[in-house]
């Protein structure tokens, strides 16, 4: 192909997408779902970006009593509202969020690698809700929360009060001062 045709085709796309951005085709809104290709285009983004930063992240074991139970704490705190708990009626958040949250306990949501969630509770998704909680708790907090969400699937309710206890978060404001500089190293 010769260049004033590369130019031309480039000029002619770029307008395209311009018509298209000022036209406002393109439904933001959160009652309305995103068209198929739209959301499989969203769906590989996001795995591909996570599994590409989540590659070098060491695992540490997790598999402690104590990590499992504070890691239920802090899910029952911060997380619960939108992914949902054992025993938990769908909340205004939960329904009101787009894309819908995951409900970890469910069977029918599979369980990811540690690591990968790990970099997710972490940083957080950008256009989803799902916050980046690593601005406010250290690494050892996000491992629980990961500890505990291996062990989330197929949970019944009883146990799942159990791990959680009286409830509560299992940290508080000045747990994150140290680590805040250091957990954003891992970005």
């Amino acid at each position: 192909m010769n260049l004033k045709l590369i130019t031309g085709l480039l000029i002619v796309l770029l307008a395209a997408a311009g018509i298209f951005v000022w036209s406002g085709i393109f439904n933001v809104s959160a009652n309305e779902k995103h068209w198929n290709i739209t959301t499989r285009l969203l769906e590989t983004v996001r795995e591909r970006s996570i599994h590409a930063r989540s590659g070098d992240i060491e695992v540490p074991p997790l598999d402690g009593q104590d990590m499992l139970s504070r890691g239920a704490k802090n899910f029952s705190a911060m997380c619960a509202q939108c992914h949902l708990a054992p025993g938990m009626e769908e909340t205004e958040l939960s329904l009101g969020l787009y894309p819908a949250p995951p409900v970890f306990y469910r069977s029918e949501h599979g369980i990811h690698d540690p690591a990968a969630t790990f970099w997710t509770i972490k940083n957080g998704l950008k256009l989803t809700g799902m916050p980046a909680w690593g601005a406010f708790h250290s690494d050892q907090q996000i491992w629980e929360l990961v500890a505990f969400l291996s062990k989330l699937k197929g949970m019944g309710e009883d146990e799942y009060s159990i791990l959680v206890g009286e409830g509560g978060h299992s940290h508080n404001s000045a747990d994150h001062s140290d680590d805040h500089e250091a957990s954003h190293e891992q970005h």
